[in-house]
């Protein structure tokens, strides 16, 4: 059985909004050693709605003991595997869907987007064509629920759904054991901004997470923005991989597309 604190913990991941300008929470490529808990607790943004913390720029924490738990950890250094996309690991096994569950993962697009609906559903029909691409991976848009999009429709796997955080994050996504109500990609009006990266990019990345994948950067051999040891090298360490912030000493750009290593991954997570 999967931890269910991990998941707690790693329930919601987003884009960091200060990429395209935004306000910055607490960023990822901000190293928290010396730094005291109500230091850290200050510079962290949490969602008026929900009451969720987002700390390090991209994660969801559901409660403060997490958030101090997540700061303790990464506060204690670099961690230590190594293996390109990393999976996230906890329990002793991967965090991924089953074989018939990767070939079937509906969304539906709600309609609140209003004039920026079409661009959504876009935009995800070239991100999940990217990872269809390059594991045994089929995601489904189910448009019939797009007007009843929300966190409660059963009908489908993940909806995805527009919020307003004020460039706190450009986009927030989950992993395969989040519970239904946790199961969502959320987008920030930030993200149709002049300024932003492209929205397949940003997509791209937020369903990498859906797929069970962190982000490169935590890995050691990025040297700074790291998360916790919660993961699994599916192969070398890529600086270029759409799972890696390009301020975290990523070689990529926001333009977050796909390396022959990432797909190289997903086909050893979906084969």
């Amino acid at each position: 059985m999967l931890d269910l604190r991990s998941m707690a913990v790693l329930a919601g991941v987003s884009l960091l909004g200060s990429a395209c300008g935004g306000s910055e929470a607490s960023a990822p490529d901000k190293d928290v050693t010396g730094m005291t808990y109500e230091e850290f607790r200050k510079v962290t943004f949490q969602e008026p709605e929900s009451g969720v913390f987002i700390a390090f720029g991209d994660q969801a924490y559901e409660s403060e003991e997490l958030l101090r738990e997540a700061f303790e950890q990464a506060n204690s250094g670099l961690g230590t595997q190594r293996g390109a996309l990393a999976v996230y690991y906890s329990g002793g096994q991967d965090v991924k869907w089953s074989a018939s569950a990767a070939l079937n993962i509906t969304y539906c697009v709600s309609s609140k987007f209003g004039n920026n609906y079409s661009k959504v559903v876009s935009a995800m029909n070239t991100a999940t064509g990217a990872w269809e691409g390059a594991g045994r991976i089929n995601f489904i848009h189910v448009s019939a629920q797009d007007s009843n999009c929300t966190a409660r429709n059963n009908n489908v796997v993940f909806d995805v759904s527009p919020v307003n955080v004020n460039g706190q994050y450009l986009a927030r996504a989950f992993f395969p054991n989040s519970s239904r109500r946790s199961r969502n990609v959320l987008i920030d009006n930030s993200s149709f901004s002049s300024g932003a990266p492209g929205l397949d990019g940003i997509l791209r990345h937020e369903l990498g997470h859906t797929l069970g994948f962190r982000h490169e950067h935590t890995r050691p051999e990025a040297g700074v923005c790291f998360e916790d040891n919660q993961w699994r090298g599916l192969t070398p360490y890529d600086s270029g991989s759409v799972m890696h912030y390009p301020q975290c000493n990523g070689t990529n750009t926001w333009n977050l597309t796909l390396t022959n290593l990432d797909k190289q991954g997903a086909g050893i997570l979906y084969p």
